[in-house]
């Protein structure tokens, strides 16, 4: 039998499963995958009508009223009309004969309704306006509302007298009556003609660097987790303590795959299942090309395999060799720094995110011989400590971190590191340790003037942790795995680099 899997078409045995089917595709152990069993479509018209103006498209979303049947027969006499005024309340096109009774009621208009108006009460002269805000008037044509403006309303603040409408034409859908599963079980039973999808390919936008980085960074383990399930969307809330600039903004529509750039949830990746309305605390990061089954039916808990075009453009932990190879296919030079040679390890890159770099062509990478690179192990028993340690570190977005170190001296039992203040203020006491060991890596909290502190312990101690606390104002993280010497002969503003993997 024959089945197409992430595109491509591929040629299995009667009975094969989709464990069969995904062989040597990219896939991410227990994640979600569409299972397409047929294909029909049907076109289906909406109550939704594109009017095309001289300044872009916007979508009218028709009320089911005979107000809006009346607007639907009138469209040849609407077809071409200009808007012949802008005020502050509403934008009118037209006019043209109806046969709308006179009706001098007033009442009340939301911003966006669009309803109709009779110039000086004489349907000679009708009107249709769309509200710019909420107001209360008279328009001689009653309540007269046809619908609401859902796609386009930016248009509303660009438009101008004179601008025409060029076209109206109705909004249609395909409504498929493809049948889709989404499933996890790689047992389940293939037939012929089924198509199958393992992954999410995900086209950033070079136009929004940073939110492209947050996409990249909250997939770099191959997967996205899904975090929350609306109806509209599905979200990532894995990373929300970044700062994120205000980039590209587009309409929300089915794929979109936006990041938020402010406000509470600042970070969080959208990947939307319906069309939304622009709004400027949204960046555009990118669309779905592959994977929408999948994004349809995820639930919170869920995990999406994740492809992103391009892939991430990082160096970090590889040698300057290496580097120079992996960057060469991204057409991007190498401008090696601190230790030049093949084997030291690259354990910084300027720029450091993916759409700078390939922007500009050439990254700085700086590198040091391997046995200046520390390994540690972390404890994830405490979360907010863990996040901490690891933001501050860089450990959050990559192989190899950072410390530099505030005070160190010849003979002191620990050596201590600059921390962030204000990240610092939600490091409440934890667990209090019984004896803090050599090597211990431990955080001042929160409950202690010099919260956000980072620590390393260079000698055994029951009352004093990794940071010169005593146990109640010291939240443990994790332990030194390399020769603690490497440590103890540290200088005041020197930078360490660590790692939790093998290198």
């Amino acid at each position: 039998m024959q089945v197409i899997v992430n595109g491509k078409e591929k040629k299995l045995k009667a009975g094969s499963t989709l464990k069969d089917a995904i062989a040597n595709e990219v896939y991410v152990k227990d994640s979600l995958i569409s299972v397409h069993l047929s294909t029909e479509k049907l076109t289906k018209e909406t109550n939704d009508f594109e009017l095309v103006t001289s300044v872009g498209p916007m979508t009218l979303h028709l009320d089911d009223s005979s107000d809006a049947r009346l607007w639907k027969s009138l469209i040849p006499k609407i077809d071409g009309i200009t808007s012949r005024w802008v005020t502050q309340d509403i934008v009118a096109f037209g006019s043209f004969e109806s046969d709308i009774p006179v009706d001098r009621t007033e009442r009340r208009y939301m911003i966006y309704d669009c309803f109709f108006s009779l110039g000086g009460n004489d349907n000679q002269t009708t009107y249709i306006m769309i509200a710019r805000k909420d107001h209360k008037r008279s328009y001689g044509a009653g309540p007269g509302r046809i619908g609401r403006i859902t796609v386009g309303r930016h248009l509303l603040k660009v438009l101008k007298e004179g601008e025409p409408i060029l076209s109206i034409r109705p909004v249609v859908s395909d409504v498929s009556t493809e049948n889709v599963i989404v499933t996890k079980d790689l047992s389940y039973l293939l037939e012929d003609g089924y198509r199958v999808e393992t992954n999410m390919l995900i086209e950033l936008d070079d136009r929004s660097p940073e939110s492209s980085e947050q996409i990249l960074i909250v997939s770099s383990k191959g997967h996205l987790n899904v975090s929350d399930s609306t109806g509209s969307y599905i979200g990532c809330r894995d990373d929300m303590d970044v700062n994120i600039a205000d980039e590209q903004h587009e309409i929300r529509s089915r794929g979109s795959v936006t990041v938020r750039n402010s406000g509470v949830g600042t970070g969080h990746v959208l990947i939307y299942k319906e069309t939304r309305q622009i709004i400027p605390t949204i960046n555009h990061a990118g669309e779905l090309r592959r994977g929408l089954a999948i994004v349809a039916q995820a639930k919170a808990g869920d995990i999406i395999t994740t492809i992103t075009e391009p892939s991430r453009v990082l160096s970090v932990g590889m040698t300057q060799a290496d580097g120079e190879k992996f960057l060469s296919g991204f057409k991007v030079k190498q401008k090696r720094t601190g230790d030049l040679s093949d084997d030291a390890i690259i354990v910084d890159q300027t720029p450091e995110m993916t759409m700078s770099a390939i922007k500009a062509g050439e990254v700085e990478t700086f590198a040091v011989p391997k046995d200046k690179i520390l390994r540690i192990s972390l404890s994830d028993k405490d979360p907010l400590s863990l996040h901490y340690f690891k933001k501050i570190t860089g450990l959050i977005h990559k192989p190899i971190g950072s410390l530099k170190v505030q005070f160190a001296f010849e003979g002191m039992p620990m050596v201590t590191f600059y921390g962030d203040d204000e990240r610092s203020k939600i490091l409440y006491p934890q667990d209090m340790f019984k004896k803090c060991k050599k090597g211990d890596i431990g955080i001042t909290n929160q409950s202690r003037p010099h919260h956000g502190l980072i620590g390393i312990r260079l000698e055994d101690s029951k009352e004093y942790g990794p940071t010169g606390e005593e146990p109640y104002g010291t939240n443990m993280v994790g332990k030194l795995l390399d020769d603690i010497s490497k440590v103890s002969a540290l200088e005041d503003e020197q930078t360490i680099y660590i790692t939790e993997e093998k290198i």
